[in-house]
């Protein structure tokens, strides 16, 4: 057997590694691009926040800014919405979207988006998956008197990758979301809306990675056990 860092199966996680490296190179440069665009509204991603959760009876969620870039985040138990920096009082095209976006999720959660349940289920499992499923796969891997572990990681690990699958629907629906309310004229103008669609887009492309990288981890880890 070859040495672990050395495995050949590698290989088959390096396409999903170069996917996430462009995902990630994509979303960065459409943000950077988008953050010089300064909507001719002139609101800031908290008025488009506290607009949108103001106009669907959502009064009682909080806007408030968070350190970091693209930290945005809503958390449904606290009933907040969490907007960056460089979002929170900014009236770019991406700080809009992201704002929208991030808006998207509390409307999610009140219309009860089962996809957003059921990820909100898994979080925990994903988690422990994460962060115990390799060192017990491995553990077992390379002492055979506990190969019984490597199972234990692999059911771990699926966790982990039925997370990322199920946040996919969970970011495209908030995404849609966002779209239409910045498209019906009151938030944007018709032609921004193009591009603030250009800034989610990219985004999806990192959650379509990770899934892709996580499929591939969990592939690879069949393979290893399936040879022991």
């Amino acid at each position: 057997m070859f040495p672990f860092f050395f495995d050949w199966t590698f290989i088959l996680i390096l396409p999903a590694f170069a996917f996430a490296m462009w995902a990630q190179s994509k979303v960065k440069g459409t943000y950077a691009r988008y953050s010089q665009v300064p909507a001719r509204l002139h609101l800031t991603g908290r008025d488009v926040a506290r607009r949108i959760l103001d106009s669907n009876g959502l009064n009682d969620i909080e806007v408030e800014p968070i350190a970091g870039q693209l930290t945005d985040h809503y958390h449904p138990k606290q009933r907040k919405i969490r907007l960056s920096e460089g979002i929170y009082g900014s009236n770019s095209l991406a700080a809009l979207a992201v704002a929208a976006h991030e808006t998207g999720h509390a409307l999610q959660h009140q219309a009860g988006y089962s996809p957003m349940t059921i990820r909100a289920t898994l979080v925990p499992v994903a988690n422990i998956g994460s962060s115990a499923a390799f060192p017990l796969f491995f553990v077992g891997l390379i002492f055979p008197a506990f190969s019984w572990l490597m199972d234990i990681g692999i059911i771990f690990f699926v966790g982990a990758v039925l997370f990322h699958l199920v946040t996919l629907p969970v970011e495209f629906d908030a995404s849609a979301r966002a779209i239409k309310i910045l498209g019906n004229g009151s938030l944007l103008a018709p032609d921004e809306v193009a591009g603030a669609k250009k800034v989610l887009d990219a985004a999806a492309w990192t959650y379509v990675a990770a899934a892709a990288m996580a499929l591939l981890q969990l592939v690879r880890l069949l393979i290893l056990r399936g040879r022991n």
